[in-house]
């Protein structure tokens, strides 16, 4: 039988997940916490890894949480669930489009199951109109690869953005909503009593239709971003700051997530480079933290362009403010990018969106066309926060039982 050795840390989310994956596939292991003893410490140090989990299996080594790649090794196909597991998990929420979806016309679709459309759905199906969210990549939005949430109202303590998210996922599919796993690949609003989605297995058919695609991605992963994670590159500090004690880093972002990732790094590193890629931050950012602190310097229209490196991070390859590149020495980089432009190109002009692609919407997050709707990413907020989007589903989903059922007014679920 395969034996393995984990290296976590205190507070890291992703090191008690893959624990238990490991004891729900019937595999030993034997921890070893770097917070707890600076020898383990030195342990991945000394292999050029600064980041947890790192396991090891039989020798291989698996850094991150890498569930996926562990089973393949391990030749496990058919997961046996432990009889006291009860989180639900994306593939028991979502399944693929069939005939049967195809034939419904659905009161209610929402394009996109993240923190919005799940919200909305949740509001739709009890509500008892016909629901159906379509998400392209369930586990890959803002929400599902956020490390922590501590302060989502009414959940108590800490859980990953993740598991959040397929509890309101699954709260949702209590109230009978369907969940597929598809891409919208265009949009019909021609007809005012049903809306078309084009999908690449056919076309869904809906009464209204809710807009709640996240944000993506200016462009595709930094040069040596893929090759270092886990080497110097990382996405969390709560889980490997420790591992840069007295080392310089670099963060990158322009969110108050990168201002908090920041803060918290200097407690530990020597030096803690923040680069803005544009000339201020997004939304409402309280930057005295940082103004207090000696240890950090704030870049302002700084890109990342490269990351270098033999067997771990080494330097970065920065574009300055006069569009000069210049390299740093640096030992780490923490990425915050996602995130910077709403997902809405395939919906072209069928709704009125502004210059940056932001749907325009009024008060109750109506479009410019009657039963569409759009909230979460897909419109202009100061702030991006999950409740906010979740709040935003709740009142697209009323406005929508408005629309179909055609009601005077909206009514508000009480009871």
């Amino acid at each position: 039988m395969a034996r393995a050795i984990v290296y976590s840390s205190t507070g890291c989310p992703y090191c008690e997940k893959i624990k238990t994956e490991l004891n729900t596939w019937g595999i030993e292991y034997e921890e070893r916490n770097v917070t707890e003893n600076p020898d383990f410490f030195e342990d991945l140090h000394e292999q050029g890894m600064f980041s947890t989990p790192v396991t090891y299996i039989d020798g291989e080594a698996f850094i991150g949480y890498r569930p996926n790649k562990m089973k393949a090794y391990l030749g496990i196909t058919d997961e046996p669930k432990a009889e006291t597991t009860t989180k639900s998990t994306e593939e028991e929420i979502f399944s693929s489009v069939d005939q049967t979806v195809l034939d419904e016309v659905y009161d209610f679709v929402t394009i996109g199951g993240g923190p919005a459309g799940a919200s909305a759905a949740i509001y739709a199906a009890r509500g008892r109109l016909k629901t159906l969210v379509i998400d392209k990549a369930p586990t890959s939005g803002t929400l599902a690869i956020t490390h922590k949430i501590a302060n989502y109202p009414g959940v108590r303590g800490e859980l990953t953005g993740l598991e959040l998210l397929l509890e309101m996922q699954q709260q949702a599919k209590d109230f009978g909503t369907t969940f597929v796993r598809s891409n919208v690949l265009s949009v019909d609003f021609s007809d005012s009593e049903i809306k078309k989605l084009e999908l690449p297995e056919g076309t869904i058919k809906a009464k209204s239709v809710f807009i709640a695609v996240g944000a993506i991605a200016p462009g595709s992963k930094i040069t040596g971003e893929e090759e270092f994670t886990g080497r110097g590159v990382s996405y969390c500090s709560t889980c490997d700051a420790a591992f840069f004690q007295d080392r310089v880093v670099a963060v990158v972002g322009d969110t108050d997530e990168a201002v908090h990732e920041a803060e918290a790094l200097a407690k530990f590193s020597k030096e803690v480079r923040l680069l803005v890629p544009t000339n201020k931050f997004k939304g409402e950012v309280d930057l005295s933290g940082i103004e207090e602190a000696d240890n950090i310097k704030v870049f302002y229209r700084h890109r990342l362009r490269e990351i270098q490196g033999e067997k771990k991070v080494e330097r970065i390859v920065v574009q300055d403010d006069q569009r000069q590149e210049q390299t740093w020495d640096v030992d780490g980089v923490f990425l915050y990018l996602a995130g910077l432009k709403p997902g809405t190109d395939f919906i072209k002009d069928q709704v009125e969106r502004d210059e940056e692609g932001y749907i325009v919407v009024d008060e109750f997050l109506k479009s410019s066309v009657d039963g569409v709707y759009a909230g979460g990413d897909a419109r202009r907020t100061p702030i991006k926060q999950a409740v906010i989007s979740a709040a935003d589903g709740a009142i697209a989903a009323l406005g929508a039982d408005q629309f179909v059922n055609k009601r005077g007014k909206m009514r508000p679920q009480y009871s």
